[in-house]
C-alpha cells in the first residue's frame, strides 16, 4: 500500500477530473488523502479519501475567503490582462499558504507522491524543499511549451513547415520574454518569498513534473510534438460515473422524436447565458430540432425568456452520461471535460468560447475535426444557425467524432492513472513512456 497525496485547486474543472483517479486509488488498496476546498468535502469523502480543507489559502469553493476587491479587480480586465491577473492571484500567490499548509499535511500524513493539478504551485514547491515527488494532473489542452505549437492561449493552430515552426520559434520567445514575462518575473518574487531559488520559468513549463505528467485525453485530440517531454503521458479522458440518482425530466421521451437533437452548454464558469444560451435559443427556434438546454446549475428564470420557443427544454443540469447519447450536436463554449465527454461520445460540436483556457479548446475542436470553431464568445443567432446546420448537413464532422469516440473507448484513464502513480511511488523516479 502506498499513501497519495491529491491537491487540487478548489474549482469544479480541477477537481472533477481528479475524483476517478482518488477512486480507483482507493479500490487499489492505497491511502489516500485530498488537500482542496470545502465545497468538494463531499466529492472527495464519496471516493474513499480522506477531505482536508483548505485553510489558509483562497477556496475558491468559499465565497468566505475571496475577497470581493480581488473578483471586481479580475472582472475590470479583459483578454490578456485577465490572464496574467488570473495566474498572479488565483494561481502563484495561493502557493505560499499551500506550502505551508502541506507542510503539515505531510507532518501526518507522509505521503509517498503528491498528485496536483497543473496550477496548484504548493506541490512543487514543497517537493524542492525536500518532500515527496509530484505528478502533474492536467485538466486542459496540453500548455507547456514546444517549437511545434504556438503559445497556449492564442488558439492557433499548427504549422509543420518550416515557416511555421520560425513562426512557433518567434511567437513563443514574444509571449514568453516579453508579453508574460512580468508573470515570471512575479512568480520568481513568489519563490523567494519561501527561500526558494529564482528559476525564471514560463508558469505552464514551470508546472511541468519532471516526474510524471499525465494528460486527460488522447493523442489524436492534441497537437503533435516532435519535443513531448518523456514524462507525459496520454491517459484518455476522465469520464463521469454514472448518475445513480438521476430522475429524467416529463419530455424525456422528446429525445426519441427522430428530430436532430441540439444540446447547447456553457458548463459551470462562464454561465452568462446572452453569450451562447440565448443566441442558440434565438438561433434554433424555428428549425425542426430539439433544443435542450442545461444553465450549469443557474436557476432557468435567470434565463429572463418572455417566451419559451416550442421546441426547446431547460434545465438546470442534466448529466452528461445520460444526455449526450441522443445528441447530434454540441453547442459549447469549450470546457475540456464537457468537450472530452462529447468526444467519447461520438458527439460533433459547435464551439464559442474565448475565456480561460477556452480558445485553446475551441481550435483543437476545429484542427481536429470534430467540430466548427466560431471563434467568439458571443456569436450570432446566425452564426450558430448556420454552423448547426452545417454539421447536420456534413457527415464528416459526426465521423470524425465517431472516430475519436472508438479511440477514446481504448483508454480506461483511472486505471493507467493509478498504475502510473504507483510506479512512481515505488521508484520515487520519472515514469517515461515506452516509446522514450
Amino acid at each position: 500500500m502506498a499513501r497519495f497525496l491529491i491537491s487540487t485547486i478548489s474549482a469544479v474543472g480541477h477537481v472533477n477530473p481528479a475524483l476517478p483517479i482518488a477512486r480507483k486509488l482507493v479500490e487499489r488498496g492505497h491511502e489516500v488523502w485530498w488537500y482542496t476546498g470545502t465545497g468538494f468535502q463531499s466529492k472527495v469523502e464519496a471516493t474513499g479519501a480522506r477531505h482536508i480543507p483548505i485553510r489558509k489559502a483562497i477556496d475558491l469553493s468559499s465565497t468566505k475567503t475571496v475577497p470581493e476587491e480581488l473578483m471586481e479587480k479580475r472582472n475590470s480586465l479583459k483578454g490578456l490582462e485577465q490572464f496574467k491577473f488570473d495566474l498572479k492571484k488565483f494561481f502563484i500567490d495561493p502557493g505560499v499558504a499551500q506550502l505551508e499548509e502541506l507542510s503539515e499535511i505531510l507532518q501526518q500524513f507522509p505521503a509517498d507522491v503528491i498528485l496536483s493539478d497543473l496550477c496548484f504551485v504548493g506541490a512543487s514547491w514543497i517537493h524542492e524543499k525536500g518532500g515527496p515527488p509530484w505528478a502533474t494532473l492536467n485538466i486542459s489542452g496540453l500548455a507547456i511549451s514546444s517549437n511545434n505549437t504556438a503559445p497556449f492561449g492564442l488558439g492557433i493552430a499548427p504549422d509543420t513547415s518550416k515557416i511555421g515552426l520560425l513562426r512557433n520559434i518567434f511567437l513563443n520567445w514574444i509571449f514568453q520574454r516579453i508579453l508574460l514575462n512580468n508573470v515570471t518575473l512575479y512568480l520568481d518574487q513568489i519563490r523567494g518569498r519561501v527561500g526558494l531559488p529564482p528559476d525564471y520559468k514560463y508558469f505552464f513549463d514551470a508546472t511541468l513534473s519532471p516526474f510524471l505528467y499525465l494528460q486527460g485525453t488522447v493523442p489524436a485530440f492534441e497537437y503533435p510534438r516532435s519535443d513531448l517531454p518523456p514524462q507525459v503521458h496520454f491517459i484518455g479522458p476522465f469520464l463521469p460515473d454514472p448518475p445513480t440518482n438521476f430522475t429524467p425530466p416529463a419530455w424525456w421521451d422528446d429525445l426519441k422524436s427522430g428530430k436532430p437533437v441540439i444540446h447547447v452548454t456553457q458548463g459551470t464558469v462562464s454561465t452568462a447565458a446572452d453569450d451562447l444560451i440565448i443566441p442558440t435559443i434565438q438561433a434554433l427556434a424555428d428549425e425542426d430540432v430539439l433544443v435542450v438546454v442545461t444553465t450549469g446549475g443557474e436557476p432557468i428564470d435567470s434565463l429572463k425568456l418572455d417566451l419559451v420557443p416550442a421546441n426547446v427544454r431547460i434545465e438546470p443540469f442534466i448529466p452528461h452520461y445520460h444526455l449526450l447519447p441522443y445528441v447530434d450536436v454540441m453547442v459549447t463554449n469549450g470546457g475540456y471535460n464537457g468537450v472530452q465527454v462529447a468526444l467519447a461520445n461520438g458527439v460533433p460540436m459547435v464551439a464559442a468560447g474565448q475565456t480561460e483556457e477556452k480558445p485553446e479548446v475551441c481550435a483543437r475542436i476545429e484542427w481536429a475535426g470534430v467540430g466548427i470553431n466560431l471563434k467568439t464568445k458571443t456569436p450570432t443567432p446566425a452564426q450558430i444557425k448556420n454552423a448547426v446546420n452545417e454539421i447536420l448537413a456534413v457527415s464528416e464532422y459526426r465521423q470524425k467524432a465517431q472516430l475519436l469516440k472508438a479511440d477514446i473507448s481504448r483508454y480506461d484513464a483511472p486505471t493507467q492513472a493509478a498504475i502510473l502513480l504507483e510506479k512512481l511511488a515505488a521508484t520515487k523516479k520519472p515514469v517515461l513512456r515506452i516509446d522514450k
